[in-house]
């Protein structure tokens, strides 16, 4: 019995019908909640075909997604989502004045015992809450897609019992993700301020004529992100030599961007409503294929890089 046995997962959006079949998928009773009965409806559709696509990739047995879909309630009302549920994860819409507005809603019809997890990308959702919901919150954080992306941010309210945050990451690593509990918030976590620094130095890159987009992404895919993939930096670093590291960083020689970032590129493409994938053209043209296409064919590449990484868990 997973330690959160009944969930409710407020809105109903790209995330949030995912993570209601994630958490169904580990076994828990799950409320889909939104205030508008035709998203819940989309959702509900939507989860059918995620369901299938799960089973066509092998990630999980039809049998298991079927016990997973009967295991999900969509319900439009707040108290009835959250009645008698011991996990609350708030999805909702990214905006600092809804958020604030939905946990004083949330905070009389919450159940005592009952903890609060936000969904959020970027924003400290702590002094937005009530500090009543406050003590028992916390950032959980999720990737798209959460149901293959294995990574969850965690990062407890000021002030949380540390129990309590040891049992999120407890729970979620029995979903079969791989928690990193932060010891503070700081926006973007780990991941995508990582990121941001990599796109800061691609544009820069780019706008020097150093190289064309597709050389600079093999140069990342074939080369950066095999090694990280399998060591992270810091191990990465080890093997490097702490003393060459040192002295590299010692000689100077890398400049970073300046702030602000971004590219002239970006401009140039917006204004040809060329805005990525869903258009069928950003940085790369994507001819007349469907964007789901594009999706299915990504979500097979990491099933596949997922089982090679499970076959050690310490490959290095």
């Amino acid at each position: 019995m997973p330690a959160y046995d009944t969930v409710a997962v407020i809105g109903a959006g790209v995330m949030g019908h995912a993570l209601a079949l994630v958490h169904a998928l580990g076994g828990c009773k799950v409320r889909l909640n939104d205030r508008s009965s035709d998203r819940l409806d989309w959702a509900k559709g939507r989860i059918t075909a995620l369901s299938e696509d799960l089973a066509a990739l092998g990630i999980a047995d039809p049998v298991d997604l079927a016990a997973a879909a009967d295991r999900i309630r969509y319900v439009t009302d707040l108290a009835e989502a959250v009645r008698d549920t011991n996990l609350v994860v708030e999805a909702i819409i990214e905006d600092a004045d809804i958020k604030r507005a939905f946990y004083e809603t949330l905070l009389p019809v919450l159940p005592e015992a009952a903890v609060v997890a936000s969904n959020t990308s970027f924003l400290d959702v702590f002094p937005l809450m009530p500090e009543a919901l406050r003590r028992r919150a916390l950032i959980v954080h999720w990737y798209t897609p959460p149901y293959l992306i294995d990574l969850v941010d965690v990062v407890p309210a000021p002030g949380l019992a540390p129990e309590m945050a040891r049992t999120m990451v407890d729970f979620l690593t029995a979903l079969g993700k791989k928690p990193v509990l932060l010891k503070k918030f700081v926006p973007g976590y780990i991941a995508n301020n990582v990121q941001m620094a990599i796109e800061a130095e691609v544009f820069r890159l780019l706008d020097a004529g150093v190289a064309e987009v597709a050389e600079i992404d093999d140069a990342i895919r074939f080369g950066l992100a095999q090694r990280l993939c399998l060591m992270g930096q810091f191990k990465k670093i080890d093997y490097t030599g702490l003393q060459v590291v040192r002295d590299i960083h010692a000689a100077g020689l890398y400049e970073p961007p300046s702030m602000p970032t971004g590219t002239p590129k970006l401009d140039e493409l917006l204004t040809e409503d060329a805005t990525g994938l869903l258009s069928g053209c950003g940085f790369y043209d994507y001819g007349e294929q469907s964007a789901e296409t594009f999706l299915n064919r990504r979500d097979r590449k990491l099933v596949r890089l997922k089982q090679a990484l499970a076959d050690d868990d310490e490959p290095l």
